[in-house]
């Protein structure tokens, strides 16, 4: 009724006022696409997916366990607070999200970003007390572990106001900046920075905490200095963990195709430590550091302190954009494999509900695990069910067993991390692959893992970001310019450079650039053009000394040069866009501009997904006019090269008529400026 009612409005004010107005259909649709799980969960086929679901929650559950307590050590926040932190935001996400298979929880490299962050604003200095007894220095660790927790949930709530933001505005192309040779390449230097922030557990030392740039050179500088004071039977828990774990694994590789689940190894390894542990003493005979006290139950919601969002902003942002850029890589790995699609947009909203909520029940940020992913996928997950079957095996750890782990030695746990790594580690083998496929990916994972490593995960990211960018612009710089033939008998046209079996054509010049073209590089585009018909032309005039320097002698061969391009024909399928200095380069070259007194037409082939927006800025650039239309645009090489050879006889015929008009013109075919055709 009010749109009736408007009378003689416009259409174009009628179409808007009925895209604002919300009828039952729109709001049926847009409920289900903020509320993935109204859609799915009500189609859940119980019969197939129940069983599967079920020993692929059970599976994974057992698997945050022993994670989510070893990388809290990573967030320098209390072991508790990591299985916090894989119940909450998997329960959020199994309401929000839309990938099927990865498992949401902990993750190594979000838990070293939360940890740079909770020692930087709660350094043990901040918590020195003087011991009168024992005229001594300790650190109030009660104090100093709720401080940290506060300020891990600050940055994650606020990571988490970050992604919602993103995704509410449509920003889930930001993942496009993320490269996978850059993502890699962050993770590997991410992991060293893990490895490095356990050893002090590994050992049993108490180096000093460095932060900023070179931070990680100066800890490494300070444990191998504090090496002469290694807790023996603490590094001998460490190497025993490391290698029980690594056996355990390579088992587990082994009969992955012979057992449906895989073994548990890291539960049945925590499980062994805290055994051994409380039976031998091993806090008390031999100083080793343990867990200690882990209250059961679950914490009550705290809003954040509002005071520390100043602080941690970078950091937060930082973290919204590595979780968000890990997760729906992964998730699109599996959406790909299994034939569903995953929002992008609405990931970003998953996780920053996911973050957002969880900060508030104290937890720290997360994203996706790669290991626990391929346990969820091989076990037999095929829904998010699985997720939240996990969660609730957390929660029953949490409210009922979780006391238990009290004697577990943070060796044990920094074991279960340094293992885990050994995936990560692997990618160094990128760069073999790299050098061979593509010499500036291997450059951008170089730069990435160097710069990670010298400035932290949160500077690194960023620096790597711009770096990938730059050598977009690079490519665009150093583009490459090429001359394409035919395949015999094809439509098929490549380099005559690249290809021993393509022919050129005679009398027609293909031309490509390998970058789009606009004003960095037109000029280059300009001369490359120049160079490559000069390269095709032979200069068959001769300018007498005698003769006045505007006059052209023309010399008439009985039949057409071959040799001379008759058509030109500028492939711009790589061309996504034209500015006005790109416009003008083609509208103004004198390679370009069809003369009278000159031979050629000009064919220009767009890619067609992009035709329309690149001939709206031919048409703004003044680019068209009565002798160059739209007819001259082609949408494939072979249109065009067809075309050129129907036209052969007009040309033939506009080649008499250039004859009587050029009689005046000034002519330099070597240097390629302007071309004076032979005519028969």
């Amino acid at each position: 009724p009010i749109v009736a009612g408007l009378g003689s409005s416009s259409p174009v004010t009628l179409k808007r006022i009925q895209q604002i107005l919300c009828s039952g259909p729109r709001l049926k649709k847009a409920l289900f696409s903020t509320v993935p799980i109204l859609s799915w969960l009500p189609r859940y086929p119980f019969k197939e997916y129940a069983v599967g679901d079920l020993i692929s929650g059970i599976s994974v559950g057992i698997m945050q366990l022993p994670q989510g307590m070893a990388y809290a050590l990573l967030a320098s926040v209390p072991p508790i607070f990591g299985l916090y932190s894989s119940f909450y935001p998997v329960l959020i996400y199994f309401i929000f999200g839309t990938s099927k298979h990865i498992s949401l929880g902990t993750y190594a490299v979000m838990s070293v970003m939360i940890g740079g962050v909770t020692e930087r604003l709660a350094p043990d200095s901040d918590f020195m007390t003087w011991d009168n007894v024992t005229n001594a220095t300790l650190i109030d660790t009660v104090a100093r572990d709720a401080e940290r927790v506060r300020v891990a949930a600050a940055v994650t709530f606020m990571s988490g106001i970050f992604q919602i933001l993103l995704g509410v505005v449509q920003f889930g192309f930001v993942v496009t900046y993320l490269s996978e040779p850059l993502v890699r390449g962050y993770t590997t230097a991410a992991a060293i920075h893990v490895i490095v922030s356990q050893l002090k557990y590994s050992f049993g030392i108490s180096p000093d905490r460095y932060s900023g740039p070179l931070s990680l050179i100066y800890t490494v500088i300070e444990i191998c200095y504090l090496l002469p004071k290694t807790n023996i039977g603490t590094l001998v828990v460490t190497l025993v963990a490391i290698l029980g774990l690594f056996l355990a694994k390579e088992l587990n590789a082994y009969l992955s195709k012979k057992i449906p689940v895989p073994i548990p190894t890291e539960l049945i390894a925590i499980i062994i430590a805290t055994i051994v542990s409380w039976q031998v003493d091993l806090s008390g005979k031999y100083g080793i550091d343990v867990v200690g006290e882990i209250p059961s139950g679950l914490q009550p919601p705290v809003f954040p302190d509002v005071k520390l969002f100043a602080p941690v902003i970078g950091d937060a942002f930082a973290l919204s954009v590595v979780g968000y850029g890990i997760a729906i890589s992964l998730g699109r790995i599996f959406a790909l494999k299994y034939g569903y699609k995953v929002d992008s947009n609405q990931e970003l909203v998953a996780l920053g509900l996911s973050n957002s909520i969880g900060g508030i029940f104290q937890c720290f940020a997360i994203s996706c695990s790669m290991s626990r992913s391929l346990v969820q996928e091989s076990s037999g997950g095929k829904t998010q069910v699985a997720g939240a079957l996990s969660a609730v095996v957390i929660l029953f750890i949490t409210l009922w067993i979780g006391t238990l782990f009290e004697d577990l030695p943070k060796a044990v746990l920094a074991a279960i991390i340094h293992v885990n790594l050994q995936g990560m580690l692997k990618q160094f083998m990128d760069i073999f692959s790299l050098w061979k496929s593509s010499k500036i990916d291997m450059m951008i994972w170089i730069a990435t893992f160097i710069l990670t490593l010298l400035l932290n995960p949160d500077l690194g990211l960023a620096a790597s970001i711009a770096f990938s960018m730059l050598t977009v612009i690079f490519r665009t710089q150093l583009p490459k310019y090429s001359i394409l033939g035919r395949l015999e008998d094809t439509d098929i046209y490549k380099p005559l450079d690249g290809y021993s079996k393509v022919m050129e054509l005679p009398g027609i010049l293909i031309f490509r650039s390998s970058a789009t073209l606009y004003f960095a590089n037109a000029e280059m585009y300009q001369e490359a053009l120049g160079k490559k018909v000069s390269a095709h032309t032979q200069r068959r005039e001769q300018h007498d000394n005698e003769e006045p320097e505007d006059i052209a002698v023309i010399h008439v061969d009985p039949e057409p040069n071959p040799s001379l391009p008759q058509a030109i024909i500028l492939d711009l399928s790589p061309v996504n866009f034209l500015d006005t200095v790109g416009v003008k380069t083609i509208r103004n070259d004198p390679i370009v501009i069809p003369y009278d007194i000159l031979v050629v037409f000009y064919s220009f082939l767009f890619p067609s997904s992009f035709l329309a927006g690149v001939v709206d800025n031919l048409e703004a650039g003044g680019f068209f006019n009565e002798k160059v239309t739209k007819s001259c645009l082609f949408s494939t090489i072979h249109d065009a090269v067809l075309y050129c050879k129907s036209a052969s006889t007009d040309l033939h015929h506009q080649s008499e008529h250039a004859f009587c008009n050029c009689f005046h013109a000034n002519v330099n075919v070597h240097t390629g400026k302007n071309f004076i055709h032979k005519i028969s």
